[in-house]
């Protein structure tokens, strides 16, 4: 689940870096101004590399893995718990929003359960 959770936050924060407007074309924001596409290579890109990056290499730290798989699962799980806020709030829930709350519980607990 370690590895399969770092490829996927690699995929993302990769695309994210490259094509900032496909990521947010997936929540109805097809075009971004500059200092959008800045926010969104940042936080979807730069975050995503680095988090799956340390998943990736946390097996060679053996004495930093549990510590950073909590972290990344929890922070998936916050970020779950954001969706379901923003659920409550609007009432109703999109397709793509719908489908990364998914992966964000699948990969939350199985790296939880991974411990």
């Amino acid at each position: 689940m370690i590895l399969i959770a770092a490829i996927t936050f690699l995929a993302m924060g990769l695309l994210a870096l490259i094509a900032p407007q496909i990521i947010t074309g997936m929540v109805d924001l097809p075009t971004l101004p500059m200092a959008a596409r800045n926010e969104v290579r940042a936080v979807y890109g730069g975050f995503g590399v680095a988090m799956g990056a340390l998943l990736l290499f946390s097996g060679h730290w053996s004495h930093w893995q549990p510590g950073v798989v909590l972290t990344v699962g929890v922070a998936l799980l916050g970020m779950a718990v954001g969706r379901l806020v923003a659920w409550g709030v609007d009432g109703r829930l999109e397709r793509f929003p719908a489908l990364f709350l998914v992966g964000e519980v699948v990969l939350g607990i199985g790296l939880l359960l991974a411990l």
